[in-house]
């Protein structure tokens, strides 16, 4: 069992890579390894987010109700160890039906200004992280001071093209981002992975349903609207593959070194509303403001920034 080192008033990430049975006594995650006659236990009330890995992982149905009810999101990995499945909480929020009522009635109108604030946030995180490692970005700033509703120039689509042009340019020659590409992509994907995940989560626990975006919308995709806000959010997970390209030796195989690594992904720290804060508690803010935003309560999402 692997965790991530947080303070205690930010939820836990947890990675199950080994054989065990996964079971609840009195409010606390029971882990039972084969051949161990040790049991460990962790409170559940402390778990943000938990990855089952190695095929010969089983849980008690008792524990899976536990966790989502204390709104903890369960991930399921394929048979190449890579996210595949999500479980999150269907009822989480006092008033859960005026607030999704009030996300499923929002205009296009709406839709094109939210989704404006989110590309120009996230140009401006490229930005910022590209200028953080010496590479210029005033053409990506001039591209989000010029973001229009909807982004119907798709500024989106020329930021990304530099960006991945430029962010691994001194280290990987001729470096493509694509789910099926080449190294770094590997820690890229998992490290997404992980920030869907917990969008996702903090998505439900502001009453909302990560199905239903205002920009990414497909049938077969049943968290577009965590697609939507995880946006800004993704430069923070290019800052940590490009720290660990740097210093890993060897990262074409997702190590648990490195996916430990990966999973500190939800206490990064971000600043937003000028104060510093860890990733997962911003995303509070970020669903929160979203959630109002809907309700006609505010006009902007609040984003993080570098």
């Amino acid at each position: 069992m692997e965790g991530s080192n947080e303070p205690h008033m930010i939820k836990r990430t947890l990675l199950f890579g080994n054989p065990a049975h996964l079971s609840t006594s009195k409010n606390q995650l029971v882990v039972k390894y084969p051949n161990d006659d040790q049991k460990k236990t962790m409170p559940i009330e402390d778990i943000g987010v938990v990855l089952l890995e190695h095929p010969q992982i089983t849980i008690s149905h008792t524990l899976i109700s536990k966790l989502l009810g204390n709104q903890a999101a369960i991930i399921t990995c394929d048979a190449h160890h890579l996210p595949q499945g999500l479980m999150l909480n269907l009822n989480t929020h006092h008033k859960q039906v005026a607030q999704m009522s009030s996300q499923l009635a929002a205009t296009d109108s709406l839709k094109g200004k939210l989704w404006k604030q989110t590309i120009k946030a996230k140009i401006r995180n490229q930005a910022a992280l590209l200028k953080a490692n010496g590479i210029p970005a005033e053409n990506m700033e001039h591209w989000a001071r010029k973001v229009q509703s909807g982004d119907p120039d798709n500024l989106e689509g020329r930021a990304a093209a530099y960006y991945w042009k430029s962010l691994f340019t001194d280290l990987i020659k001729n470096f493509k981002r694509g789910r099926f590409e080449g190294e770094p992509n590997n820690l890229l994907n998992y490290g997404y992975a992980i920030l869907r995940a917990s969008v996702s989560r903090s998505l439900m626990v502001s009453g909302l349903l990560p199905t239903i975006g205002y920009h990414h919308h497909n049938q077969y995709n049943s968290y577009c609207l965590a697609d939507d806000v995880m946006e800004p959010y993704r430069p923070f997970v290019d800052q940590l593959v490009l720290e660990l390209v740097r210093t890993e030796d060897n990262y074409a195989e997702l190590t648990p070194a490195l996916k430990q690594k990966l999973l500190q992904i939800p206490v990064l720290d971000v600043k937003i509303n000028g104060l510093t804060s860890p990733l997962m508690i911003a995303l509070q803010q970020t669903t929160s403001s979203l959630q109002k935003c809907y309700s006609k309560e505010l006009k902007e999402i609040k984003f993080p920034s570098f």
